[in-house]
């Protein structure tokens, strides 16, 4: 759909019957709560509009606008709800100012999901006429039908060779499905197992329980039996080229939190500390390369591959004077060799997965990796981060600290 015209927006700005409208005064209070709770819903679109819901700020419930300065740290905070982490997957918005009879308002404009349900802390928000609510377990199915018919990501496609119960349902029970849905909504226990199976995406639908890609990643026993390039390559090599001799090397897979896990275990194995006794009155300890820095770039790694296009793995080669992370696939979407790594730039191959991630813990702020690695490396002392960015892959480089 074309974006809304001047005259759209002024229209739709008093037309107080709309389904697909809200109006808050200001940003304060409780309107955080509500601003993202409507975001949440103009996402999943229930009523099947297929066109932008819209959420104006600074203008009354009864259309007018009420002279609340538009400041450029409004509009950021405005922003920061398609990236906080709190709405998964992250919904398609804009945000800008707009001047309506010479006065401003800030406009978010939310594109229907291409994958929903989409939820905000745990809750299935949806738009029941000139109201929202909750999701009941009949919207979720009309939610996750639909998800069926649309182009969708290759993270929620089918494996028409995987099986239920390649999936581990235990698993997905005790600590996957209370991560992902609030205490209240699993209380009410009216959803089968398929159910909730189909509405976190593990498979397609209650009546197709074929997993998904998705379902597979998080939960399956077997990974690489269905999806053959996840997992992790590690090389410690006693040297600079890979030509020097090789001190560990180890295949690294399981479920995605597992792969994660058990790479957070092989860098702190590897990783140096050094402790300084003689410049400070107390010793200071740092290590060759920040914890944290490494943990968002393999993260990313993981996250951003293509798992469609290449059955190569993630590489992490651990030298002597510095580490590169290898992750199959180029740039994305938005993302291009030439704005790589720059703040605010950032798109999706793998949305659910992003969910995925966020859910599990190993997200805590959606396109934040490379800077929060690029701050932890200046203060612990190292260069800046490296990037050769090609048509098949994205390589960054750590180097040690001097």
């Amino acid at each position: 759909m074309p974006p809304y015209t001047d005259e759209q927006l002024a229209t739709m700005m008093t037309d107080l019957e709309s389904d697909h409208v809200e109006r808050k005064e200001s940003f304060r209070g409780e309107a955080p709560t509500a601003v993202r709770e409507a975001v949440c819903a103009f996402a999943n679109d229930l009523p099947g509009h297929q066109r932008a819901g819209v959420i104006f700020i600074g203008v009354r419930d009864n259309g007018t606008p009420v002279q609340l300065p538009i400041t450029d740290e409004l509009l950021r905070q405005l922003a920061d709800i398609k990236s906080d982490g709190n709405i998964v997957p992250p919904p398609t918005m804009t945000v800008r100012k707009h001047a309506f009879a010479g006065t401003d308002v800030a406009v978010i404009t939310v594109e229907p999901a291409d994958s929903p349900p989409v939820r905000y802390r745990g809750r299935i928000w949806v738009r029941i006429g000139p109201r929202r609510g909750i999701a009941s377990a009949q919207d979720e199915r009309i939610l996750n039908e639909r998800r069926r018919y649309r182009d969708r990501p290759f993270d929620v496609q089918p494996l028409s060779a995987a099986r239920l119960n390649d999936l581990d349902q235990r698993r997905f029970a005790e600590m996957y499905l209370p991560a992902a849905v609030a205490p209240d909504i699993l209380e009410a226990n009216d959803r089968s197992v398929e159910q909730r199976l189909a509405a976190t995406k593990m498979i397609v639908a209650t009546d197709d329980p074929t997993p998904t890609v998705l379902g597979m990643l998080v939960l399956s026993h077997r990974v690489r039996d269905f999806v053959p390039g996840a997992y992790l390559q590690f090389l410690r090599i006693d040297g600079t080229t890979l030509a020097d001799p090789i001190l560990d090397e180890e295949l690294v897979d399981g479920t995605v939190d597992q792969l994660l896990r058990l790479a957070d275990e092989k860098c702190m194995a590897h990783n140096r500390t050094l402790v300084d006794f003689t410049s400070a009155p107390r010793e200071q300890r740092s290590q060759s390369y920040p914890l944290v820095a490494l943990q968002q770039l393999i993260r990313n790694a993981v996250l951003h591959r293509t798992y469609e296009l290449s059955h190569a793995p993630v590489r992490i080669y651990w030298f002597n004077d510095r580490i590169a992370i290898n992750s199959p696939g180029g740039t994305y979407g938005v993302v291009t060799p030439e704005n790589f790594g720059q703040p605010g730039i950032t798109d999706y191959r793998n949305p659910n997965l992003a969910e995925a991630l966020r859910i599990l813990g190993y997200v805590q702020r959606f396109g934040a990796g490379i800077l929060l690695a690029q701050q932890a490396l200046r203060k612990n002392g190292n260069p800046p981060l490296e990037f050769r960015v090609e048509p098949s892959f994205v390589e960054v480089t750590l180097r040690i600290a001097p």
